[in-house]
């Protein structure tokens, strides 16, 4: 199976308080499957368990599916980097964080939770005790690669 891992961290954004209520997310299986992986790693350090957000899901969807297009995996493209993302989708951010991977089909949940905890850099997004929300996203190309994000924020006091 061949997999490639990249992690962006961005610290301290300035932010304002977000106005919209939270509406009902649906997460697909897989999805539903790397929240429940990655808070069972959190779990483990006595760390909360991180809650889906509905626009961090919408940025994390959308960013798989970009890469998944331009075939390419990076936490930069079309010149956004992960802050500019959320702040275009409406996330008023005080942290924000990113994971991403890209695998040979199959490339289970559990494969690329395990392979994100095995990177130093992808470990401390997940066990970064200042993130509360993730969104989660994943796509396939046409070749079969599946391309995952995580989107970890941590909003200002509302």
């Amino acid at each position: 199976m061949r997999m490639l891992l990249t992690s962006f961290l961005l610290l301290g954004l300035p932010g304002g308080a977000r106005v919209a209520p939270v509406p009902k997310i649906d997460l697909t299986v897989e999805e539903q499957a790397v929240l429940e992986l990655t808070n069972q790693e959190r779990a483990k350090e006595k760390l909360p368990p991180l809650k889906p957000n509905p626009i961090l899901m919408k940025i994390a969807r959308a960013h798989s599916q970009n890469m998944a297009k331009q075939e390419k995996l990076a936490h930069e493209l079309d010149g956004k980097k992960p802050h500019q993302r959320a702040e275009d989708a409406g996330y008023k951010l005080g942290w924000i964080g990113e994971n991403c991977a890209v695998g040979s089909d199959p490339y289970a949940p559990k494969d690329v939770v395990k392979s994100w905890m095995d990177s130093p850099g992808h470990r401390r997004n997940i066990l970064d005790k200042r993130y509360t929300e993730i969104g989660i996203g994943m796509a396939k190309t046409s070749g079969g690669d599946i391309y995952w994000t995580q989107v970890f924020g941590n909003p200002p006091e509302r």
